[in-house]
């Protein structure tokens, strides 16, 4: 029976394929119809959004509430938030680098209609530091789940799950129900999944329709070295990381991501991919702890193609406007975006809103050239979703090394391709249990010790 199932996804991912070319096609050939398509791709995108504050809420409490110590839950926390700093320092010198050697910005013109395009990004670009940590608080214990706001639910899922876990006995039938709310939510997710075809096809062809391909030709030079060093980055740096810690091969760990990269490719999203890289970083034998924080962490904070898109396009843009940046105002600058970009992972458009905003504040005559970047945008932050979500799955492999929690023996088995994923459900139905009672040992002892 379950080979079945996984059989019917198999063409269901086909589907999407076939659904990403028919929009390209359509984009071309018809780009007035394309662009009346997107809210079939924005509709999709919603779906899934829907099911993330949810997912992320059960995910985390329960990994946080089945721990025996509050210490474990703050080492894999530091942890994560040290390696996102370093990772994004070194997507920062890569983006640097090559933007430097290209300059791709070279002979490129500034016209009144593209001037307008960047003001109109600059104008909701800025958020101080300040603003950022007020807004992890959510309104209401409720409103952290209908305003879906990723490090508010975060916020929640945390608070819970360390009152659960202070409750002790008193909290396992609370863990036991919110067990049982997961998988009803991931099975939620996975027939929404059956809408992916339509969704590609509206996203990919509004995208096309609205570009063309002259923007495309025009601004070659920046799409193809910003693709490129995401390359680099991705098989390169991560991937050596990624075998010097973990021992696991990067192709084996994109190859098991692949459903997921193909949505963030026809969606142009990489929050469409967040429920499912918690659900197979799991299934991957990651212990719920390190996946509940890691990943929904990592969404806000580890950024990386969008740190290597904000020191390309920075350099681009300058270059372009005939005014190129100093070493020192190219270090200041592009700082201080990626301490503005926090959170715009998975939203479409922010890393623009981000570029312009940073410009704003530190060479306001440059915001203008913004509007050169702006037709191709949606192409490069295809690119940034994949570099982000790689980034973020290799992340929770290596913090799940650090910290011994993760099964070697299951990776190895699950790469191999002999304990396939269900797709069904998206979660592990073998399992011995909804969720796992470590407090078992915990309680025998005290039984032992007479208390």
């Amino acid at each position: 029976m379950a080979a079945a199932r996984r059989d019917r996804t198999h063409y269901l991912y086909l589907a999407v394929i076939g659904a990403v070319l028919l929009g390209i096609a359509v984009g071309f050939l018809a780009p007035g119809v394309a662009v009346e398509l997107k809210p079939l791709g924005t509709g999709f995108v919603n779906l899934i959004k829907m099911m993330i504050s949810p997912i992320i809420f059960c995910t985390i409490v329960l990994g946080v509430g089945s721990v025996r110590k509050a210490a474990k839950v703050g080492a894999v926390g530091g942890l994560a938030l040290g390696y996102f700093l370093v990772m994004s320092t070194v997507a920062l010198a890569i983006g640097l680098l090559v933007g430097n050697l290209l300059e791709p910005g070279s002979g490129l013109h500034l016209t009144k209609e593209i001037a307008e395009a960047g003001a109109k990004q600059a104008a909701g670009g800025g958020e101080s530091t300040p603003d950022f940590l007020l807004g992890i608080i959510p309104t209401t214990f409720v409103s952290a789940f209908t305003e879906g706001e990723v490090l508010q639910t975060l916020l929640v899922a945390l608070l819970s799950g360390f009152a659960l876990q202070a409750m002790g006995a008193a909290g396992e039938p609370v863990l036991r129900g919110i067990g049982h709310v997961q998988r009803l939510v991931f099975r939620i997710l996975g027939m929404i999944m059956w809408a992916a075809p339509v969704g590609a096809f509206g996203a990919i062809a509004a995208v096309v329709g609205a570009t063309g391909a002259a923007a495309l030709k025009s601004l070659a030079v920046i799409m193809i070295g910003f693709y490129l060093t995401c390359g680099l980055f991705v098989f390169v740096v991560l991937g050596t990381i990624l075998r010097l810690v973990a021992g696991v091969n990067i192709w084996s760990l994109l190859k098991y991501l692949g459903r997921e990269f193909l949505l963030i490719l026809s969606t142009s999203s990489s929050e469409s991919a967040l429920p499912r890289l918690i659900a197979k970083m799991e299934h991957l034998g990651v212990s719920k702890p390190v996946v509940g924080i890691t990943v929904p962490t990592g969404y806000s904070f580890n950024l990386d193609g969008t740190a290597i898109y904000l020191t390309m396009a920075s350099l681009f843009v300058a270059e372009a406007m005939g005014d190129p940046l100093s070493v020192g105002e190219q270090i200041s600058l592009l700082v201080f975006m990626v301490i503005a970009s926090k959170g715009a992972a998975g939203v479409t458009g922010a890393g623009l809103a981000t570029l312009a905003g940073g410009l704003q504040s530190h060479r306001p005559e440059l915001v203008d050239g913004v509007g050169l970047i702006v037709g191709i945008d949606r192409f490069m932050s295809e690119a940034r979703a994949l570099t982000n979500f790689a980034g973020n799955a290799v992340a929770t492999v290596l913090v799940g090394t650090w910290t011994k929690e993760i099964d070697r023996a299951r990776v190895a088995e699950v790469l191999a391709g002999h304990v396939p994923f269900d797709e069904t459900t998206l979660v592990d139905d073998h399992a011995p249990a909804a969720v796992p009672d470590p407090r078992a040992d915990e309680g025998e002892e005290k039984a032992r010790a007479g208390v």
